[in-house]
């Protein structure tokens, strides 16, 4: 598959290692390369004017972190439950926090195993998760981070969710 990242000198990777995670009732996976650590929820301090997906900052040794609610980001209904985990990811140099509400394991996919998104996600939802594959049963969208988090576009990631799983039945 063409969207999996080449090492340094142009060597295409064969096998990718991903975080198999939970947003709502939803399944996702994000590549374990831009995955710092994973922490359960510290306090967070509200930023004024922040978009409303961003919860606020916390400190984490010394460091400052924006926090990103997945749940509000991809438009899932927020519940009572609690978000058990803060994944602290490195994107375009900058450090943020990512509040999903679980992450089951991390596991190795090979390149057959990542299917492009299906046809119907053509368009701007195609740079939001460019991939699917199945994993234990489940259906994971694999996550582009940089695109999630520099996009203004509402992202209805239940409704692609859908859409993905009526793809892979027919």
């Amino acid at each position: 598959m063409q969207h999996l990242p080449p090492l340094p000198g142009g060597a295409v990777v064969d096998e990718i290692k991903l975080a198999c995670l939970r947003v709502g009732s939803a399944f996702y996976a994000l590549d374990i390369m831009g995955i710092r650590e994973i922490i359960r929820p510290l306090p967070i301090v509200e930023v004024p004017r922040a978009p409303v997906y961003v919860d606020g900052v916390i400190t984490l040794r010394k460091a400052v972190i924006p926090i990103v609610d997945l749940r509000r980001r991809f438009g899932v209904e927020s519940r009572a439950e609690p978000r058990e985990r803060i994944i602290i990811c490195a994107v375009d140099g900058r450090i943020i926090g990512l509040f999903v509400d679980e992450i089951s394991e991390i596991a190795v996919f090979s390149r057959d195993d990542i299917q492009p998104a299906p046809y119907y996600m053509s368009g701007p939802d195609t740079e939001f998760f460019p991939g699917v594959c199945r994993y234990k049963g489940k259906l994971l969208l694999l996550i582009n981070l940089k695109k999630i988090l520099s996009s203004d576009q509402n992202i209805d990631a239940d409704q692609i969710q859908k859409q993905a799983l009526e793809e892979q039945i027919q």
